[in-house]
């Protein structure tokens, strides 16, 4: 389904099924919907599940030149959010979010409260204000920079990413999906990741993050999940002081994940989203 947002920019709206009310999945930063499938497939016992490809992911288009946050935008992502939201029925709905995916449904809730009716995100990317401004390189854009765009086939694209972290560390199901659809094939048979590394890099680079003293107005009821595996320090390092920010915040915590909880165990991570987002369903 094309959802047109703003900037230009058309969004792709995966509807996966399932029956109850409506939820959406909201990918991290350089992934897509598809990839969040095996999720889902756990979700849609309890909900009807809606998956969104964020501008210059997957198959939606990148905004355009009358962009006023830039190319990549995290309040851009936010606007996304409030759009497909609209194309479902115009909310509230629930909604699982990853890293990019949950600080976006966090800043669509900023932007229009009411927009959830409760949301189970996992380390949400919202750092203090004082780091968003800070001229230090990003770890995470300069290892985007550095990803291979292409590869001759899918096979040997999934035989690379299976063998390293942290694909590597994908369940076998998230890996194919990701494989399969976040790349474009071209003429000569080669394929092209969908989400260019550059464009990563520079989601990861944007300034417009919603920092975490902005947090505190959201009403919505929250459940903050963490990894425990990385060394730090990282995102992870902040789900405590989100949830305690958030009004209805709640912190779960995951001894046997890293940041890519939600692609390595797709079936605790969603079994414990529904858990949470049952309790608000009336």
């Amino acid at each position: 389904m094309r959802v047109p947002s703003t900037d230009g920019v058309t969004l792709e709206l995966h509807h996966f099924g399932g029956e109850g009310p409506p939820l959406l999945i909201a990918h991290a930063t350089g992934f897509l919907a598809e990839a969040y499938r095996p999720m889902a497939a756990v979700l849609q016992q309890h909900f009807e599940v809606w998956a969104i490809d964020f501008r210059s992911h997957g198959d939606s288009t990148s905004a355009d030149h009358t962009a006023e946050d830039g190319k990549v935008s995290w309040q851009g992502t936010g606007r996304d959010v409030s759009a497909v939201v609209d194309a479902i029925g115009g909310g509230p709905i629930f909604a699982v979010g990853h890293s990019m995916g949950g600080a976006s449904l966090l800043t669509a809730e900023l932007m229009r409260p009411g927009t959830l009716t409760a949301a189970y995100v996992f380390e949400p990317i919202i750092f203090p204000g004082e780091l968003l401004t800070l001229d230090v390189p990003n770890p995470l854009a300069e290892s985007a920079k550095r990803r291979r765009p292409s590869f001759p086939s899918r096979m040997e694209a999934l035989h690379r990413y299976a063998g390293r972290p942290p694909l590597g560390l994908f369940r076998a199901d998230v890996l194919s999906a990701y494989v399969e659809h976040g790349f474009r094939d071209a003429d000569d048979g080669s394929v092209t990741l969908k989400c260019a590394p550059d464009l990563e890099a520079a989601t990861f680079d944007s300034a417009d993050k919603t920092p975490i003293e902005d947090i505190h107005p959201i009403a919505t009821p929250v459940m903050v999940a963490k990894g425990e595996l990385d060394p730090g320090p990282g995102p992870a390092d902040l789900a405590g002081p989100i949830s305690e920010t958030l009004a209805h915040g709640e912190l779960i915590s995951y001894g046997h994940l890293t940041h890519f909880g939600p692609l390595q165990d797709p079936f605790t991570i969603g079994r414990d989203a529904a858990d949470f987002l049952l309790r608000y369903v009336s």
